[in-house]
C-alpha cells in the first residue's frame, strides 16, 4: 500500500455507534468545506466588483479628478469624497495593506485573484463531492447494518 493511500474499512463490520461517529465527522467536514466554498465565492464576487469599478469608474473616462464619489468604509457605510486621481488607484492586497497601481495593473491584479480563486473553487468542489460520496457510503452502510440487525431479530 502506498503512503498516500487511505486504508479501507469494511463498513458492515463496524458497530452502529462507530458508523454514527464517522457520519457525524463527515457531516461536520462537509459543512466546513461548504462554508469555505461559499466564502471563496463571495471573495471572487468582490474581486469581480473591483474589476467592474475600475473599468466603469476610471477607465471609461467618465470621471475626472474632483468628481464627487462615495467611499466605502464598510460594506454598509459610505462617506462622501472626491476623486483625487484617475492615473492611479489604491488596491487592497490583504491584511490592511494597500498599494497604488495604475488602473490596468489593478485590473490585472484582481483578474489574477479571480482566476486563482476559480482554481481553488474547482479543487474544493472536487473535495466536497468526494466527502459527499463518502457520507453517502457511510449512510448506506448504516442502513444495511440496521436492516441486517432487524432481520436477525
Amino acid at each position: 500500500m502506498a503512503a498516500t493511500e487511505t486504508p479501507s474499512v469494511n463498513l458492515s463490520t463496524l458497530p452502529i455507534p462507530q458508523l454514527n461517529s464517522i457520519k457525524n465527522q463527515l457531516t461536520q467536514e462537509l459543512q466546513h468545506l461548504t462554508s469555505s466554498f461559499t466564502q471563496l465565492r463571495a471573495a471572487q464576487a468582490k474581486f469581480r466588483d473591483c474589476i467592474n469599478s475600475i473599468r466603469d469608474g476610471i477607465e471609461k473616462g467618465e470621471r475626472r479628478e474632483g468628481t464627487p464619489i462615495l467611499v466605502p468604509l464598510t460594506p454598509s457605510l459610505y462617506v462622501p469624497g472626491k476623486l483625487a486621481s484617475t492615473e492611479t488607484v489604491l488596491v487592497d492586497i490583504g491584511t490592511g495593506f494597500y498599494v497604488e497601481k495604475t488602473p490596468p495593473d489593478a485590473r490585472h491584479f484582481y483578474t489574477s485573484k479571480v482566476d486563482d480563486l476559480g482554481k481553488n473553487l474547482k479543487d474544493l468542489e472536487t473535495i466536497v463531492q468526494g466527502k459527499q460520496g463518502s457520507l453517502n457510503v457511510v449512510e448506506d452502510g448504516m442502513r444495511s447494518t440496521v436492516f441486517a440487525a432487524l432481520a436477525g431479530n
